[in-house]
């Protein structure tokens, strides 16, 4: 099914104007690509992309006509049945997904895109009302982060063969995602002018572009000067890199462009195969590790939630039920008279 302009239109906002990746954007638009095909579903019509863009445009071109007067522009389109949602409506929807069994997570995830979406379409006269202000967000049961020991971190930092470029590429990956906790997208989008040798830290750009400082260290530090020489020395990368221009990219594919998340994921999987660790340890559990890591040893909450980029002191709380529980768990082994009588 082809995305409707008033989807399209939607995204452009999210990459445009709120600065959402286009990752993010996408995901967004494949949850209201299911709620497009609901919304065929249950009314029995067809998507007429020449209808959709007439639909639109009068929808656009008339600020905020009613949907009323629009279906007789536009018979049966879609984008009118979205305009005129009502919360049953939109229960519905989510009915539907219930009955397929998706997940709370995943129910969460397609409610927070249907309330974005709808706030937006409100704002800009692209709906009647806004029928997500009575829905709620399913109670979810809080998942633990998972983290790794230090032991594994060594095991998988060990593996990349550091005398040739492209290994001492990941291991200088490898080292600067645990040592600062940074989001895969936020690594792979640093650029060389935001390395900074002198104050040991990097600058990144994490949700909504927003900038922050991170220590980086030693280890990072030196595996990413050990990658840097390397790479000025290797005819493949010697261009980019020796340019030493500050939006050039820091971490280099095989080719001497910027390398993707999605590279960096098959890195980790090809060293975690190789020195036999858990198969499901993801870039992302390197950030949980460093976050469990600086808790368990003194860290206070609030520089991790700095450090980590998080908006909210509540997302970072999560890890403190880790922690704790950690704590449990030593405590049982360790003391004596831990053991229920």
């Amino acid at each position: 099914m082809s995305t409707l302009p008033i989807v399209e239109a939607f995204q452009s906002y999210l990459t445009d104007e709120r600065h959402f990746s286009p990752y993010t954007a996408k995901c967004y638009g494949a949850d209201l690509r299911q709620y497009v095909e609901f919304l065929a579903d249950e009314h029995n019509v067809e998507v007429d992309d020449a209808n959709e863009r007439r639909a639109f445009d009068a929808r656009k071109n008339t600020n905020g006509q009613s949907s009323d007067v629009l279906a007789k522009i536009a018979p049966g389109a879609i984008t009118t049945l979205i305009s005129s949602a009502s919360t049953d409506v939109v229960r519905g929807f989510l009915n539907h997904l219930a009955d397929h069994r998706y997940s709370p997570a995943t129910m969460a995830r397609k409610i927070a895109t249907l309330r974005s979406f709808y706030k937006w379409a409100a704002k800009h006269n692209f709906a009647d009302a806004n029928p997500m202000t009575l829905i709620r967000t399913p109670r979810q049961s809080k998942r633990l982060p998972k983290a790794i020991s230090l032991e594994q971190i060594e095991k998988l930092l060990s593996a990349p063969d550091n005398s040739d470029t492209l290994g001492a590429r990941d291991r200088a990956l490898f080292e600067t995602l645990f040592s600062t906790g940074i989001r895969v997208s936020e690594l792979v989008d640093l650029n060389l002018g935001d390395l900074d040798e002198n104050g040991e830290a990097l600058l990144v750009r994490g949700k909504g572009k927003k900038e922050r400082m991170v220590p980086l260290g030693s280890h990072a530090l030196a595996a990413i000067r050990h990658y840097l020489r390397m790479a000025k020395q290797d005819p493949r990368f010697a261009g980019p890199i020796q340019a030493n221009q500050a939006d050039m990219p820091l971490f280099v594919n095989k080719h001497g462009g910027r390398i993707s998340s999605r590279s960096v994921r098959r890195k980790l999987d090809k060293y975690l195969r190789q020195v036999g660790l858990d198969p499901s340890i993801s870039p992302h559990t390197l950030r949980h590790s460093f976050a469990t890591h600086l808790l368990e040893n003194g860290a206070d909450l609030r520089s991790v939630q700095e450090l980590l980029g998080h908006q909210s002191l509540s997302t970072t709380q999560i890890y403190t039920h880790l922690t704790a529980r950690r704590m449990r768990e030593g405590y049982d082994n360790a003391h004596p008279r831990a053991e229920a009588g």
